[in-house]
């Protein structure tokens, strides 16, 4: 079934054997033993060139399905043996959480050759979108995370919070800036389809002590943000580590004095727990350093 359908392809007898890793003499001898017992020829041979019979591109026709299911029967068999097989499909919604996936990528795949791993961007306006449509397997992004449809893994990287504010503004040359300061600041928020705990966490409406925070424009895309603020219309929390990854003119970081770390973690689905996630997870903390713990 091999050797005819590949030919039937290639309809080339050296590549047909060099394809499968046989000798041409092997193709030829299975084909004219295929030929008598059918008592019909399945290719036209000349010296310039081979094509298929009537005969036998309806045998390649009838065949193909069967070979197919033959073929998943085969994939699905090895995938329940090893589980660790196919594609896994992992998100991340910043670009330093996008350098650990890459990394985490080469460690998973010189571990599990056989399964390959597909990284997408994840836009913090729509932070579970692609993970609910089945785009993604897992990824990696900024907690708080309290969903029902969603597992919630470990946290893989801590950064210092910071404000980015646009230069000129009076908290840009400080040396760092305390949540109170919210309070005197117009501050740009993340929009879109954003659970209610996540932007309470990210971009509060009031400070500690209870003084009212001033809300202004938002942006779905944190690009948006970046030059909302570039433009004065207001300020953002930040990592601290962003400042390495989006620079631009007319920004400034200033660290959080008082404010807790941005944690980013891994996320899947309830339903999708699988030894390829279970792996891709703890390859995710060796490459940020967190080991087993």
């Amino acid at each position: 079934m091999e050797i005819f359908l590949t030919l039937a392809e290639e309809l080339h007898f050296g590549r047909t054997a060099e394809r499968l890793g046989i000798s041409q003499g092997r193709v030829s001898q299975t084909i004219k033993r295929l030929e008598r017992r059918f008592g019909v020829l399945l290719f036209e041979r000349t010296s310039r060139r081979v094509t298929l019979t009537p005969a036998g591109r309806r045998f390649r026709d009838d065949l193909l399905p069967a070979h197919r299911q033959i073929q998943q029967a085969i994939a699905r068999v090895i995938a329940a043996g090893r589980g660790i097989t196919g594609t896994l499909r992992v998100g991340y919604s910043s670009q330093m959480a996008g350098d650990v996936v890459l990394r985490a990528a080469e460690k998973f795949q010189a571990g599990h050759p056989d399964c390959q791993v597909e990284i997408r961007e994840v836009q913090l306006g729509d932070p579970y979108g692609r993970l609910r449509a089945g785009d993604l397997d897992l990824q990696l992004t900024e907690f708080p995370v309290d969903e029902p449809d969603i597992t919630v893994g470990p946290v893989v990287l801590s950064e210092p919070r910071a404000l980015l504010v646009p230069v000129g503004h009076p908290l840009a040359g400080r040396e760092s800036v305390s949540l109170e300061d919210y309070a005197d600041t117009t501050l740009i928020a993340v929009t879109g389809a954003v659970p209610q705990l996540w932007l309470d966490h990210h971009y509060p409406r009031t400070t500690p002590s209870g003084r009212s925070v001033p809300h202004g424009p938002t942006a779905p895309h944190f690009q948006e943000v970046l030059a909302l603020v570039a433009a004065g219309r207001g300020v953002s929390p930040v990592s601290l580590v962003a400042a390495a990854y989006y620079s631009r003119p007319g920004i400034v970081y200033v660290p959080f004095h008082d404010a807790p770390p941005i944690e980013y973690g891994l996320m899947w689905p309830a339903t999708g727990e699988t030894a390829r996630v279970r792996a891709f997870v703890q390859a995710v903390r060796d490459a940020a350093g967190r080991g087993a713990e």
